[in-house]
């Protein structure tokens, strides 16, 4: 049989290919563990923010903790984690939860 090695081919729900390298016959089924570009849409940041800031003022007017909230929805992906109060749980799934964390991240390191 050998050690033949084969790709693993599947595209993201962003529209990337990623790419795994396999090797048959050993047993384990390794990644090819070189460092893939992300790159991100100037205009979904700009978007990712508009949601974000208004997800937070609807939880915020329904007495929630926004921050509790919305980090419980990005962890799980789940949405009753969002009130639907002014469409906020519809308006946040109008972006991945990896945007919404970019977001985040970018504006938190950007304070550094």
């Amino acid at each position: 049989m050998g050690n033949k090695r084969f790709f693993c081919r599947k595209e993201t729900a962003f529209g990337q290919k990623v790419v795994s390298k396999h090797k048959q016959g050993s047993g384990v089924i390794g990644l090819n563990h070189e460092t893939m570009m992300f790159k991100v849409d100037k205009e979904s940041n700009n978007q990712a923010r508009e949601i974000l800031l208004a997800v937070y003022e609807a939880l915020k007017e329904k007495g929630y903790n926004p921050i509790s909230q919305i980090v419980g929805y990005i962890l799980s992906g789940d949405p009753t984690y969002i009130t639907n109060h002014k469409n906020a749980r519809s308006i946040i799934r109008k972006l991945e939860r990896d945007e919404l964390l970019e977001e985040l991240v970018k504006n938190y390191l950007s304070d550094k």
